[in-house]
């Protein structure tokens, strides 16, 4: 059987009702009751780390989480961490880079109803997550609605809606269907070093979403109370104004200052480009850091982890700029492209991968493009 950990930290998920509403009440052992004969699937072990609503999950409880995947990644075949959802993509995100290169798959999961509810969808996002933990598919991944995404990549777009997570602007890593669990490996992209724990974060980052108008004292602010780092959510491809409330002349000022400022655009998908127009070349020539693609937790996550190894605006670039998978702003790297390991080896009706050169291996296509998968059959 595969050794899944359990990590458990509150969330919707684990969530009872009580006179001020939803809040955790359920630790490990409640919910593994629930799951059925699931744990008996697994070697399983289950540890309560945090019991919080994930509103209340900020960088402390990241570095709490963070060393618990770190210090288990030699003993187990994968780790599902329980998370409520409305933060779950900034956990997911920062965990990507503070855990870069773990060898084995750690998978983000919770509920949009908590799992005692009798329509609840966290049995069938446990299971997703738990195939996925089996899968020997290494890096940080989201599971939600059947679906398995990259970390980094991963945005809660519903706030009620049982498919709650989207994959932005990268194709979904792994999918559960009638033919087993589905393993994209083109979407995984491959480790580029070791797995070292780089726990420190700089909580002084802030994020504006740019609206016409914006006063650019706001920057004079963020000064004052000391910001190193700033994300700013632009117009379209890359725009910012500088008519009458010069935003470009406040980037020089910050700049000079020692601030950090990342440029991403306020559109969910497709990359942004600064070079394009006017405006975006001004911003350049201030020397703000392009997120190109990124997710705004991705961005947000990577600054607060960047400015926690270096001081040095070259070096944060540098890091914006290391390997990035198989795409323009891919903002981490998973773990290592090798041939997965059983999915889920000691099942009653075991998942079995089919062999290379058999009759019955198929190419698949999705539109015009041939995607290689791995595929994985009862």
């Amino acid at each position: 059987m595969k050794r899944i950990l359990l990590l458990t930290t509150g969330g919707t998920i684990a969530s009872r009702l009580t006179d001020e509403g939803l809040a955790p009440g359920l630790d490990g052992a409640a919910l593994t009751h629930h799951l059925g004969g699931l744990p008996d699937s697994y070697c399983l072990t289950v540890r309560d780390i945090l019991h919080l609503d994930s509103s209340n999950i900020q960088p402390e409880e990241w570095r709490l989480i963070a060393r618990h995947v770190f210090d288990a990644r030699n003993d187990f075949d994968g780790i599902v961490v329980s998370h409520g959802t409305d933060t779950m993509a900034y956990t997911a995100s920062v965990l990507s880079y503070m855990v870069r290169n773990i060898p084995i798959p750690v998978v983000l999961t919770g509920a949009q109803l908590p799992i005692e509810h009798p329509l609840t969808d966290g049995l069938d996002n446990l299971r997703t997550a738990f195939a996925m933990a089996a899968s020997g598919w290494g890096g940080v991944f989201l599971a939600f609605n059947r679906r398995v995404m990259l970390g980094c990549r991963a945005v809660k777009t519903h706030t009620t809606a049982f498919g709650a997570f989207d994959s932005v602007n990268w194709p979904l890593a792994a999918e559960v269907s009638g033919a087993g669990l589905i393993v994209r490996e083109d979407a995984i992209p491959p480790a580029d070093g070791p797995c070292v724990l780089r726990g420190k974060l700089c909580e002084q980052v802030f994020l504006i979403k740019l609206t016409p108008g914006l006063d650019p004292e706001i920057f004079d602010m963020l000064l004052r109370m000391h910001y190193r780092g700033v994300v700013i959510e632009a117009f379209g491809a890359g725009g910012l104004h500088f008519i009458r409330r010069n935003l470009i002349e406040k980037l020089h000022a910050a700049a000079q200052a020692g601030m950090t400022v990342v440029v991403c655009s306020q559109c969910l998908y497709e990359s942004s480009n600064f070079s394009l127009y006017q405006a975006g070349q001004k911003a350049l020539a201030e020397g703000v850091v392009q997120g190109w693609d990124m997710t705004t937790e991705a961005a947000v996550t990577k600054l607060m982890w960047a400015l926690g190894q270096t001081q040095r605006l070259d070096e944060v670039r540098e890091l914006f700029r290391l390997p990035r998978g198989r795409g323009a702003g891919q903002p981490c790297a998973a773990g290592p492209v090798r041939r997965p390991r059983t999915c889920a080896e000691g099942l009653r009706a075991p998942l079995r991968r089919r062999k290379k050169g058999r009759k019955d291996d198929e190419t698949f296509f999705s539109g015009k493009n041939e995607k290689k998968v791995t595929i994985y059959y009862k």
